[in-house]
């Protein structure tokens, strides 16, 4: 499950997202640079072997650590990608490219948002999209669609199997886990209408949604639900103005304003796994501003925006203290180091308290630096900022509680080894 999301007005362009995974899947964030005359000539995706271009871009990912792909982000290009899962009717577990393998070839490969995209739709209709998509859940599975955004514009792109539409967008555009997009797209595969009449379309114009979306995962994940929360908070932001903090503000909404991240539900846009009903989490998330006078990227590298600071990162020199190695494992990353803070603030209602307390300050002075080009004093401070909260966990002793939910993050945390 995911959330993402792209507001446009005359300061730019601002994108969001948040990534929801499997609670145990690590999400590290790590910096590729640009490739240039490059001589190998395949490239090894997730399941498939394609052909490798010579020249690529600088990428920053947001990516599960066992995939080649990546649930967000950017390149040197200017170019943001957020992808969600989608239940169509065309989903299948024969391996394909998968949807972070996409976005990752749409960074790697386009320099503006068209051009990505074109990327996306080209490797799609060629090698088909489909796998095992999860962590532990090998059986999970899905199609995608996309958030693909540049200074200039911004595109949603909706999939089913090798087939799919994209809308530009005109003001702003939330997508979550089902299909947003009925007849009012500006551009299709060549064979959508050959293949929605394979799939009962009787003819004329193809609705999109209703021609290959499901209804059961969507409704099970509280996808709608999430799609018109996303859109009020921006639709309030377009009213108000646009901003960065307004922006994180969003990914940290819960569907409730429950305060309590165990009480929350499907329909929260900042997600808390709590058992077999809310299987997912918020494993890392996204901001951006876009514009010709400068581009702004914040990530937390850890679960739930509403317990994480976002920090800056950047393709300049600076070794930013979200980023880990590309062939780092797991355990040396952020995430990692991370994650016993945020399963104990799950439960801990004073930690909870503190920790946002001081979170709040500490992100109001990053943002504030990150405008005046400080990101290195920014990121000092985000790096003094987690080693106190890590100070203050080491300190104290918490035990999870006998509820449903304490039970799930306590056997969780055997098989992750956090006890």
């Amino acid at each position: 499950m995911c959330d993402t999301q792209v507001l446009i007005n005359e300061a730019g362009v601002w994108f969001a997202k948040n990534s929801d995974r499997e609670p145990s899947e690590p999400q590290p964030v790590i910096r590729l640079p640009a490739v240039y005359g490059d001589r190998t000539t395949t490239l090894h995706t997730t399941y498939l072997e394609i052909p490798q271009v010579p020249d690529r871009h600088a990428v920053i990912l947001s990516k599960p650590h066992w995939m080649w792909g990546a649930e967000i982000g950017a390149n040197d290009a200017g170019v943001v990608i957020g992808n969600e899962a989608i239940f169509s009717k065309l989903r299948t577990l024969e391996p394909g490219l998968l949807g972070m393998d996409l976005l990752r070839l749409g960074l790697e490969r386009g320099a503006t948002a068209r051009q990505a995209m074109d990327v996306i739709t080209w490797h799609l209709e060629e090698y088909g999209q489909g796998g095992p998509a999860g962590y532990r859940d090998r059986r999970f599975h899905y199609d995608n669609s996309f958030i693909i955004a540049d200074p200039d514009e911004a595109w949603v792109l909706e999939t089913a199997g090798r087939v799919w539409v994209a809308k530009r967008v005109q003001t702003f555009h939330a997508i979550s886990n089902c299909l947003t997009l009925g007849t009012d797209y500006d551009l299709q595969a060549d064979d959508l209408e050959t293949v929605a009449r394979e799939h009962g379309h009787p003819g004329g114009p193809v609705h999109f949604a209703d021609t290959f979306d499901t209804r059961l995962m969507p409704w099970f994940a509280g996808s709608h639900r999430r799609v018109a929360l996303a859109a009020q908070c921006l639709h309030r932001r377009q009213q108000s103005g646009a901003s960065l903090t307004g922006m994180i503000e969003h990914l940290r909404s819960h569907a409730a304003d429950n305060e309590d991240p165990m009480a929350g539900s499907n329909a929260d846009l900042c997600m808390h796994a709590a058992g077999p009903v809310r299987r997912s989490q918020s494993c890392g998330s996204m901001v951006s501003h876009l514009s010709r006078n400068g581009i702004t990227h914040l990530v937390t590298g850890t679960s739930a925006p509403c317990l994480s600071l976002f920090r800056p990162v950047a393709f300049d020199d600076q070794d930013y203290s979200v980023l880990s190695a590309a062939d780092a494992v797991p355990e040396e990353s952020l995430w990692w180091h991370f994650e016993p803070l945020h399963r104990r603030a799950l439960f801990d209602a004073d930690l909870r308290h503190a920790l946002r307390a001081s979170r709040d300050a500490v992100e109001a002075q990053i943002l504030q630096m990150i405008h005046t080009g400080k990101r290195d004093k920014a990121d000092l401070l985000a790096r003094e900022w987690e080693a106190h909260q890590l100070q203050r966990l080491a300190a104290s002793d918490f035990r999870k509680p006998w509820n449903p939910a304490g039970l799930f993050w306590r056997h969780l945390d055997r098989l992750d080894g956090f006890t």
